[in-house]
């Protein structure tokens, strides 16, 4: 619905607020759930959630789009647009390339509380961490998915403007360059509760900052009238990198005592998304298409 309802020089911006409003959620829930798990069994916890969501449903019938399909976009089909899709390179790297990008989120958001609970370094008591009511490593590491939230409402505004005024393959580029680079001076420094502090910050800069360029490069790329199943698509990849990053968290976890292993898978993959949104010709396919 955003993308439709915005034109495409704004697209990227009008997508990361959309994605920024989200992470309010992600800020307000782990506290929340914490508090709840306290009163009631997670069962409840759940259907809390649960109501809270369907709350939210109520809402969507106001949501509407004024986009007009273009006389070209009338005469494509979907089978058409995917065979084209399917068809162009561009397609295959953004679909490869966001693989990363839900392992890593998916393996922060299932496993850094568990593993900044048992391998942080203790809280100094009297400290300042300790003065801000985060007394055990276990509370820090509920804190910190809320600071990724925090952050990541900075972040994926800050990636709409630049995909406005910039390349969005090369926004991304550096996106997935940066979370590699980061993520290896995290892994070469002492867990301690600082360390951990700012590593959560600027994954949360980086966290959903991909969204909306991704979303938007595949708009610009073949249009609107069809964007939401070809980003479905693209989506997919990025539930399957999800489903790694959780599964393999917790499957090298049980073998080896710790994360050090999928850590560094996590590095790969943010390395290979950078290299893969290189060669990605951002020209609409039909521009591309009319010209040849």
């Amino acid at each position: 619905v955003v993308g439709r309802a915005s034109s495409d020089k704004h697209r990227s911006m009008s997508l990361g607020i959309a994605t920024a409003a989200g992470s309010g959620g992600q800020i307000i829930g782990p506290p929340v759930a914490e508090y709840l798990l306290g009163l009631m069994p997670w069962q409840s916890v759940f259907l809390v959630f649960a109501g809270a969501i369907l709350l939210v449903m109520v809402t969507l019938p106001v949501f509407k789009s004024d986009y007009k399909a273009t006389p070209q976009e009338m005469e494509e089909t979907i089978t058409g647009i995917l065979k084209k899709a399917f068809g162009d390179p561009s397609f295959t790297l953004i679909f490869v390339g966001f693989f990363s990008c839900g392992y890593q989120l998916a393996l922060i958001t299932a496993h850094f509380p568990a593993f900044v609970t048992e391998f942080s370094e203790p809280i100094v008591k009297g400290g300042f961490i300790d003065s801000l009511g985060i007394s055990t490593t276990s509370s820090l590491g509920a804190v910190t998915i809320s600071l990724i939230g925090l952050a990541n409402i900075i972040g994926t505004l800050g990636a709409g403007w630049l995909g406005t005024h910039y390349s969005r393959k090369w926004v991304l580029t550096i996106i997935y360059a940066l979370r590699a680079i980061f993520t290896i001076i995290f892994l070469m420094l002492p867990f301690t509760p600082f360390n951990i502090i700012w590593f959560s910050l600027v994954m949360g800069f980086l966290w959903l900052a991909t969204v909306p360029l991704t979303s938007g490069l595949i708009g610009h790329i073949y249009g609107l009238r069809y964007m939401a199943t070809l980003y479905g698509i693209i989506f997919f990849s990025h539930q399957l990198g999800g489903f790694i990053g959780v599964w393999l968290g917790g499957f090298l976890y049980d073998r080896t005592g710790n994360y050090d292993m999928v850590w560094w898978i996590g590095v790969g993959v943010a390395t290979f998304s950078a290299i893969v949104h290189v060669p990605i010709n951002e020209i609409p396919l039909g521009q591309r298409l009319r010209a040849s």
